[in-house]
């Protein structure tokens, strides 16, 4: 089983990726949860969502404390959060950044393998909005493999409905714009 907990702002789609990836499992096969954490957040505030995904039935119903991977859509969370917190040493971050991987894990102190990609610019560039979602679910394929890509493509279009084609593309082009880092 694979367990996936996304870092968030209000707004920018944590849930919502949380729930398509979900989707897309269900529809390869395999099985899934998606959920968030909510408390009092409003939009711009700090939230997350939380992913498990398996070839077997999940019976597990508890918060995911111990993640397998790490996905922050927003970078300047990693001054307020310690979103590595319960990782494994084998586990992964994957960052929404413009920045370069050696001067984030320099800036940050992140020992753990990572994957970067502009999200931010992607979907400016496509979307024309900052809503990095369904660039990032590109990344986390890209970055993990937990499911094939080609599985997001019908649940972020049934999601977005008449821009859904646009998403797909963020999506796609991010999955080829994400730099992993070699182990």
């Amino acid at each position: 089983m694979i367990e996936i907990r996304w870092h968030g702002r209000g707004g920018q789609g944590a849930v919502t990726s949380a729930e398509m990836i979900a989707l897309a499992a269900i529809g390869g096969g395999m099985y899934a949860q998606a959920f968030p954490s909510f408390g009092p957040e409003r939009r711009g505030a700090p939230v997350l969502a939380f992913n498990r995904i398996s070839q077997k039935p999940i019976k597990v119903r508890s918060a995911i404390g111990y993640p397998d991977i790490v996905v922050v859509l927003d970078p300047k969370l990693l001054s307020v959060v310690d979103v590595s917190h319960g990782l494994s040493e084998q586990g992964l971050i994957i960052l929404n950044t413009k920045k370069q991987l050696v001067d984030i894990k320099s800036e940050f102190n992140v020992k753990h393998h990572m994957a970067i990609v502009d999200a931010t610019s992607i979907a400016h560039e496509i979307l024309g909005l900052p809503i990095v979602n369904t660039a990032m679910l590109g990344a986390l394929i890209k970055a993990s493999e937990v499911i094939e890509l080609d599985l997001l493509d019908v649940p972020i279009r049934n999601r977005f409905g008449r821009v859904g084609e646009k998403n797909v593309k963020a999506c796609r082009r991010a999955y080829a714009e994400t730099l992993v880092e070699e182990i």
